[in-house]
């Protein structure tokens, strides 16, 4: 198993970003790039952290993708957006559209984007999150390149394609949904893998379609859906959302594991809703507070020691992980050094 290195949040941040604007991004948006990895490393989303730059950095140099893509709003019908990415990196045109969608909110309660000309956005909990601070509901969700077969199948057809919810509360943490709907996502997969972990039975299935707990085995086959034919259902109509309302690419469109996305054609699709034009906020974030409770009181199973509410679990690690640093694990620290004096830049981290 892998040791584990500490990592000041700051310091990795400070270098992700200065690697990203080596690939020739715009300061602003290395800073957004690096700071939704980082994120999802707080968060103890690993699969979807620092472990990516490296493939990120490949995507801005070499694969295609637009290091200076702006994105911009293409269709106006108040409510309703259309936003193409400019084939930037999908965290460019994913947070520009949830920007655009709250703004619209404020005046008309409800607003939702779809996007276009993008590429992978990473963890959409930090979209639907955007909109928590505004006393909103955020929605996000994303396509995928396919990893998953309908159930019974044994072919990759279908991305596994998030959703994230985020919900504000008054005095407990915010209630965030962010999950594939897949057993697990081909990142942490990758993340096992890299620590020499078997995975958990109901995460994969080998090539033929037979479940596996060898990651190995596992990033060679299918991920398996959650639910059975329920989880192949919801990530097929997130797929729909994110690609078909802005035209970008759906399912096999968008290219396979094996060649990789093509550039410029991920699509997403992103809401906001203010609570206040439904209900009074201070009486809609108590009634979440006390649906939490709930949680918190019921009875336990036993060995049982806490029960979470949704993004609970990563709200504490984010406060940990600040105070304490991010654990990275040997191959994550290798690669990002690697990548970061490839681009001459010194790497300190860990040391």
């Amino acid at each position: 198993m892998e040791s584990e290195t500490r990592v000041a949040a700051g310091a990795l941040l400070d270098l992700v970003q200065a690697i990203f604007e080596m690939c020739e991004m715009r300061a602003e948006d290395a800073h957004l790039l690096a700071d939704s990895l980082v994120d999802a490393d707080l968060s103890g989303v690993h699969s979807h952290g620092v472990l990516r730059v490296p493939e990120y950095v490949s995507k801005l140099t070499v694969d295609g993708v637009d290091p200076n893509g702006k994105a911009e709003v293409v269709k106006d019908n108040g409510a309703c957006l259309v936003v193409d990415g400019g084939n930037s990196m999908g965290q460019i045109g994913t947070a520009f559209a949830m920007q655009q969608v709250i703004a619209r909110a404020r005046d008309i309660g409800i607003a939702a984007a779809g996007i276009r000309g993008s590429n992978h956005c990473g963890a959409v909990g930090y979209f639907a999150r955007m909109a928590l601070d505004c006393n909103m509901i955020g929605v996000a969700t994303t396509n995928a390149l396919p990893t998953m077969a309908p159930w019974g199948g044994a072919e990759r057809i279908l991305g596994i394609n998030p959703l994230s919810v985020a919900i504000p509360a008054g005095r407990k943490f915010p209630i965030v949904f962010d999950a594939a709907f897949s057993g697990s996502a081909h990142g942490k997969i990758r993340v096992y893998e890299q620590k020499g972990l078997t995975l958990p039975e109901g995460w994969a299935m080998d090539a033929d379609g037979m479940p596996t707990t060898d990651p190995v085995k596992a990033i060679d086959g299918l991920l398996m859906p959650i639910g059975q034919f329920k989880g192949v259902a919801l990530a097929m109509v997130m797929g729909i959302l994110s690609s078909m309302l802005s035209g970008a690419s759906y399912g096999t469109e968008l290219g396979n594991m094996e060649e990789g996305p093509h550039a410029g054609e991920d699509g997403h699709f992103v809401a906001a809703i203010r609570v206040g034009a439904f209900e009074d906020v201070a009486r809609f974030k108590a009634r979440v507070d006390n649906a939490i409770q709930q949680i918190h009181d019921c009875k336990r199973a036993p060995g049982v020691d806490r029960l979470f509410a949704p993004g609970e679990p990563e709200a504490l690690r984010r406060n940990a992980y600040r105070t304490h640093g991010i654990p990275l694990n040997a191959v994550t620290l290798n690669d990002l050094k690697k990548t970061a004096e490839e681009r001459g830049l010194a790497f300190a981290l860990g040391s």
